[in-house]
């Protein structure tokens, strides 16, 4: 028992030492504190204030991740890199015009998303969700954030058409999507001779 009692002091006192030593206490097992504390005070609850930024001013909001990583860009980034990509003035004047039609869609669907989410909440906050109400809600919801992406997706199909197969190539390299060598291999369905051109690749 002594044995006993002198382990749970030696390990009582290292918890104290590596308290010390960090600032802070260790937190007691099952706290009753909700990782949600604090969020209790956004201006909409399911949306953190970085969310509302984008949506605000149309950012992709991560909505458009199939195309972005797979090699099909989107206008606003290429638009920032035009001069080391390098685009023409003709491609860019194509870029922004697709860029500024689709900003003010995703504007205009954002605010709906977040009216649709404000209401919900609304219906909590006075006591007068019904589960009728919450299933007429989330459909809402859904289809306003499907719309929303698709605006995102729909404008990112829109520029393989304007750039080069080496434009694409070079913007995936940049954005630190792709280090390959698009020398050593055609993809298939691509003319070997026409692909290597574009690339630029030695003969």
């Amino acid at each position: 028992m002594k044995i006993f009692l002198q382990i749970l002091l030696i390990g009582a006192f290292a918890l104290s030492a590596q308290a010390a030593e960090t600032g802070h206490a260790p937190k007691p097992p099952n706290s009753p504190k909700s990782k949600y504390a604090g969020q209790e005070t956004r201006a909409i609850k399911s949306l953190s204030p970085d969310d509302i930024a984008e949506l605000r001013r149309g950012g992709g909001w991560g909505l458009a991740k199939a195309a972005e990583l797979n090699g099909v860009p989107g206008p606003a980034h290429l638009l920032e890199m035009k001069d080391k990509i390098p685009l023409s003035r003709a491609q860019v004047a194509a870029l922004t015009e697709i860029y500024a039609a689709m900003k003010g869609r995703a504007i205009g669907q954002g605010k709906r998303l977040m009216d649709l989410e404000r209401a919900l909440e609304d219906h909590f906050r006075k006591a007068t969700i019904t589960d009728a109400l919450l299933r007429t809600s989330l459909a809402a919801i859904s289809e306003a954030r499907m719309e929303l992406r698709y605006i995102h997706l729909a404008t990112h199909l829109k520029t393989p058409g304007i750039l080069s197969p080496h434009q694409i190539r070079q913007y995936n390299t940049l954005r630190g999507y792709s280090d390959a060598n698009p020398c050593a291999t055609v993809p298939e369905g691509h003319s070997a001779e026409m692909w290597r051109k574009h690339n630029g690749c030695a003969p």
